[in-house]
């Protein structure tokens, strides 16, 4: 890839304990596996190695992305930049599919329902009630998001829609001052960040998974697009 003064790098946190459990994680938070750890750690060295230095991150309010974020940049030798966190950055909220087991959900619910829940672009689980035992909404790390913008339950279509204005936001000014932003963040918010920079259209980014741990790059030009199309595989720092 061509070196260019602005670069954006996504990274999926390392394997969380519900990762491993095959649970709806969602917005309930969960800290990383002793694997997940590793990834987050590898991953910065990754960078280090690659000399691509992070000027600042942002992160959402979960702890497992702040944990691989932390862990990235201390095996980086960056720990000490600025850290930006935001609510939009958050997984997709999985409404009251939150905690379940996937497998028993799909013999519960089908497969093919339980497929358009997780994967089509516009279709929401159902909402949260509020007495679920893993209802995340009263968490005092979101004390002064306006209630009626607390989700009770999302697709990806929602997670795109409060994720642009972040997009063009806090993450467009630094990317504008030409420093290299690290975005520490979940499958399903990275999903949508990508679907947005590279124009994916709704019918195929179903297909598009991000993997724990590992470093996705982006070269952005003034207009902060992608300088290269290039197919995810070759994205990814290795």
């Amino acid at each position: 890839m061509v070196s260019t003064a602005t670069r954006l790098i996504l990274l999926r946190h390392g394997q969380s304990q519900w990762n491993l459990e095959n649970r709806f994680t969602g917005w309930f938070d969960v800290d990383l596996t002793e694997k997940g750890t590793r990834e987050a750690s590898e991953a910065g060295a990754l960078l280090e190695a690659a000399n691509i230095k992070p000027d600042v991150v942002h992160t959402s309010l979960q702890t497992r992305a702040i944990e691989t974020a932390n862990l990235a940049l201390s095996a980086a030798d960056r720990l000490w930049v600025p850290v930006r966190r935001s609510w939009r950055l958050n997984e997709r909220h999985y409404g009251a599919l939150t905690g379940l087991d996937k497998d028993e959900t799909v013999a519960l619910h089908g497969a093919q329902q339980v497929h358009l829940w997780r994967r089509s672009y516009s279709t929401a689980p159902p909402e949260m009630p509020a007495d679920h035992p893993h209802n995340p909404n009263h968490d005092p790390r979101y004390a002064s998001i306006p209630n009626n913008s607390l989700p009770r339950t999302e697709c990806l279509a929602d997670v795109v829609k409060r994720l642009v204005p972040y997009w063009q936001g806090p993450l467009a000014e630094d990317l504008k001052e030409s420093k290299t932003v690290l975005v520490a963040a979940h499958g399903n918010s990275l999903r949508a960040l990508v679907k947005h920079l590279q124009a994916i259209p709704d019918d195929e980014i179903s297909d598009l998974e991000i993997p724990t741990g590992a470093p996705i790059i982006y070269d952005l030009n003034a207009a902060l697009e992608p300088t290269e199309s290039l197919p995810m595989a070759d994205r990814y720092l290795s």
